[in-house]
């Protein structure tokens, strides 16, 4: 049984339970307030809850787990420090769940635990010019580059080199910075948990990052708080280590879905779709968290799960108001055979802009948008007429354009195992070298085959 909850003088009693609302009378003299939490004991088993709303001496209370065995009448105490998770060096090659407990079979001695909800970022301390966070990743950075504090949409289904993504971002923000991680699972299912697990610890990267899954199969409660302990051990990572932490948030959908569910139970009145009135503050609570400051950054890659391919669907709307681009994979690109399999025309950045990238390379990357749209065209043409059908102009765009393509893939430094090709980091200054060459027919002589899965150029020539 945790040490923390000792027997003490209850604070109430158990007046109702349903699912998701245990409401409980509380002593007039009480004193609580939301997100406090309160817990029980049923066969020596504590059971726990957070509040979340008080109408005079009557709380209601969203259950951590099962609500089985709970009855009017049982006595309820309140749990010094609310919903907290360790909050030091220790975070790192952990896995945690919503709650803060370790569920690793691993042991952390002396904890130095924290209130997940204790940080709140002053005006002050928000840092809005940060520098740019290079990944090494030639079509990350050339395409959608990312400043530190920055919170991206990370959008792409099942078996289009997610996780790989992830990994490398992992690996080489840590290799480039000295910087570690925090993923966090919100409602992710148990199997894709255990083999991110297995994956990070075979690619040598447990150890540099820390988890926090919110399962699928638990209940909403567990779901909606995941966000909130992982965003802890990132401000730690940000705050006492002064470090430039990645966040990579799966599915952040989840989150709001989970929310909808709770406030649906507490008879909170909804909106459109269902979704509650409270969407807006409830993102914003999320998001707002998410920044640089002097000390460090917090950058945030974000799934967004799009129901029903609707694109206007008042969550998904809400969390890409808060996005500062989109890095989108696709199964069509992923079936070329080119990874990353990111499709670089949905793939945005508010970096695209020549006052902060600079002219050079904003002028390229409009460039390389028009050959490659231009191209799409071709292929078209060429299916029905034959390449001998297009002018000289559009021969040399459609042949750069293969070039290109293939140029943006990229050998990574976690999948060596499985491809033979060592990783590389490719600078960003390369990229655009070699870019300028490929568009003005420098490399016309040099076969399409010899810029697949290659870093720089300079390797190649």
């Amino acid at each position: 049984m945790d040490k923390e909850l000792n027997e003490k003088e209850s604070i109430g009693k158990i007046i109702s339970v349903s699912e998701l609302n245990v409401r409980a009378i509380i002593g007039e003299n009480v004193r609580v307030k939301k997100q406090d939490v309160v817990y029980c004991y049923i066969d020596g088993v504590v059971n726990e809850f957070e509040i979340m709303g008080i109408e005079n001496n009557i709380i209601s209370a969203i259950p951590f787990g099962s609500v089985h065995k709970l009855s009017k009448g049982i006595d309820i105490y309140l749990k010094e420090g609310g919903i907290s998770i360790e909050y030091s060096d220790n975070i790192l090659g952990h896995v945690f769940n919503s709650y803060g407990s370790l569920i690793d079979d691993g042991y952390i001695e002396n904890p130095h635990r924290r209130n997940i909800y204790s940080r709140r970022l002053s005006y002050d301390e928000i840092k809005v010019d940060g520098d740019i966070l290079w990944t090494g990743i030639k079509v990350l950075d050339f395409f959608a580059p990312i400043q530190k504090g920055f919170k991206m949409g990370l959008l792409g289904g099942a078996g289009v080199g997610k996780t790989v993504l992830i990994k490398e971002l992992i690996n080489n923000v840590y290799k480039g910075f000295n910087s570690n991680s925090v993923f966090v699972g919100v409602g992710e299912r148990s199997r894709e948990g255990k083999e991110l697990y297995d994956e990070m610890l075979e690619a040598d990267l447990l150890d540099k990052m820390a988890i926090v899954f919110g399962q699928m199969g638990d209940n909403p409660t567990s779901r909606s708080k995941a966000v909130f302990s992982g965003l802890t051990l990132a401000e730690y990572l940000r705050d006492e280590k002064e470090q430039d932490v990645l966040l990579f948030i799966d599915n952040i959908y989840r989150f709001v879905q989970a929310k909808s569910e709770i406030n649906s139970e507490m008879e909170t009145m909804p909106i459109e779709n269902g979704y509650p009135a409270t969407i807006e503050s409830d993102v914003s609570e999320v998001e707002e968290r998410i920044n640089s400051t002097d000390k460090g950054s917090i950058t945030s890659f974000q799934a967004i799960y799009i129901p029903a391919d609707d694109l206007t669907d008042a969550a998904v709307q809400t969390i890409s108001s808060h996005m500062d681009g989109q890095i989108v994979l696709s199964r069509k690109v992923a079936e070329r055979g080119i990874y990353p399999a990111i499709d670089v025309f949905q793939t945005t950045s508010k970096m695209i802009d020549p006052d902060i990238i600079g002219k050079r390379h904003y002028d390229l990357v409009e460039e390389v948008i028009k050959y490659l749209a231009r191209y799409e065209e071709l292929e078209e043409i060429i299916a029905v007429l034959g390449i001998d059908e297009l002018s000289s102009d559009d021969k040399n765009i459609f042949y750069r354009s293969r070039k290109l393509r293939n140029y943006f893939t990229q050998p990574m430094f976690v999948a060596e195992n499985f491809t033979g090709i060592s990783g590389e980091y490719v600078k960003i200054e390369d990229v655009l070298h070699d870019v300028e060459n490929i568009l003005n027919g420098k490399y016309d002589s040099i076969n399409e085959s010899k810029f697949s899965f290659v870093g720089s150029m300079k390797d190649v020539l």
